[in-house]
């Protein structure tokens, strides 16, 4: 597996990072940007977040050190669908979070995790 690192978030700080329903997860940084990482949803697959490990306010406040992620995928036993699993890791000197995500889908459609950074209005 191929680890990714985000540097959009190291050495940023957050002010906020929260859980959306399991279906987004944002960081409200310092810098007046909002980095989101979400699914945009289509008509035949599922994307959210299945678990997290650790505790999302360990990521406030402190700056952050690790921001990556991992991707494995596998086709479903007796079955054309397929799956994703994408494990997000973040830390600062205060504690780590892993967020798993799972997606999936016919095979045809996305089952990645969208990730973009907004300026806050």
């Amino acid at each position: 597996m191929e680890v990714t690192i985000i540097d959009e978030l190291i050495g940023q700080v957050a002010k906020a990072v929260t859980n959306h329903r399991n279906k987004e997860l944002t960081f409200d940084l310092e810098n007046g940007q909002t980095a989101r990482f979400y699914h945009e949803q289509d008509c035949c697959e599922s994307v959210s977040i299945e678990e997290i490990h650790g505790d999302l306010n360990d990521l406030v406040g402190h700056e952050i050190v690790q921001a990556e992620f991992v991707c494995e995928k596998a086709r479903l036993e007796d079955s054309c669908d397929s799956a994703t699993w994408t494990f997000y890791k973040f830390a600062t000197n205060r504690g780590s979070v892993t967020v798993r995500w799972y997606g999936t889908s016919n095979g045809y459609y996305s089952q990645t995790v969208d990730f973009e950074i907004e300026e806050i209005n």
